[in-house]
């Protein structure tokens, strides 16, 4: 069979078809986020590392109990490139895949997807409820803090951080950059900054 690249437009349409709560398209879009950023600073297609990043929750609403497993089905019917569905299905690996990071682009994902849960939550108990004059510094401050954001793994982001070969501060700066790009949608734009 024939696979499809997706465009920008049909992923978003795929991912509204199945994801109708508004803060799983805000994450959808901030891990999209992140994923152009860090696609762009390594010289790598930013189209393909955001759409992957888009869409990596798919199923998550509809079919929390089958997460990645579900996306995987439901891709291949879609006819999206085998590349695209394994990138997916990665980011959940050690929790509902048993589908390893191996492509720069895997561990990104792996690496990126709890860690703007963590930068959300962070951004929003500032007083600007912004990550635009967010740094890595006052999300570490949160880091030790299990009750806050409790629902993150940090070993997922550790295990990600040194999958890449980089320090967490390296990474979590990272992620605000490209949060930054998205604030808008994402709502973390805050109320001193203009879109």
């Amino acid at each position: 069979m024939d696979s499809i690249i997706p465009s920008r437009e049909d992923a978003f349409n795929l991912l509204c078809r199945y994801t109708q709560s508004e803060s799983l398209i805000k994450h959808a879009l901030a891990v999209e986020g992140v994923m152009r950023y860090m696609a762009r600073k390594r010289g790598e297609d930013e189209e393909k590392w955001g759409i992957i990043g888009l869409i990596h929750d798919l199923d998550y609403e509809k079919y929390p109990e089958q997460h990645c497993t579900k996306t995987a089905e439901i891709l291949r019917q879609e006819k999206w490139p085998k590349e695209y569905i394994r990138a997916v299905v990665s980011h959940g690996w050690g929790i509902c895949s048993e589908v390893a990071p191996d492509l720069e682009m895997e561990k990104v994902l792996y690496a990126v997807d709890e860690l703007t849960g963590l930068v959300t939550t962070s951004a929003l108990v500032r007083p600007s409820r912004s990550v635009m004059d967010m740094d890595a510094k006052s999300v570490r401050k949160k880091w030790k803090d299990k009750r806050f954001a409790a629902g993150v793994d940090r070993s997922v982001i550790e295990q990600g951080c040194a999958m890449l070969g980089l320090d967490l501060t390296t990474l979590i700066t990272d992620v605000i950059m490209g949060m930054r790009e998205v604030a808008a949608p994402i709502g973390l734009m805050g109320a001193n900054y203009s879109t």
